[in-house]
C-alpha cells in the first residue's frame, strides 16, 4: 500500500509550522549564548543589500531577512523530505 502525500499538509508545514520553527530557532540559539552578530547574520547581508542600492533600511529589515531565511532552510529541508517519500 503506497502513502500519498496531502498537498493540504505540506502547506501547513510551509505556511504555520515553518515560520514558528524559524522564529524559535533565533530564539533558541540566542537562548544559548550564539552572539547576535552570527545569528542575525545573513539578515545584516540583506539589509546591506539594501543599503548598498540606496536605501535606508531600519534594523527590523535584518531581524525579517533572518527569520526569512531561516525560514527558507527550513522549507527546502521539508521541501527534500517530501521528495523523498
Amino acid at each position: 500500500m503506497s502513502v500519498r502525500a496531502h498537498p493540504a499538509f505540506f502547506a501547513i508545514f510551509l505556511l504555520i509550522l515553518a515560520p514558528i520553527a524559524a522564529a524559535v530557532l533565533v530564539s533558541v540559539l540566542l537562548l544559548f549564548g550564539v552572539g547576535p552578530l552570527v545569528v542575525f547574520a545573513p539578515g545584516r547581508a540583506i539589509k546591506s543589500l539594501f543599503e548598498a542600492a540606496g536605501f535606508h533600511v531600519a534594523n527590523r529589515v535584518a531581524v525579517v531577512g533572518t527569520v526569512a531565511c531561516y525560514w527558507a532552510l527550513i522549507a527546502g529541508a521539508g521541501l527534500v523530505w517530501e521528495r523523498r517519500r
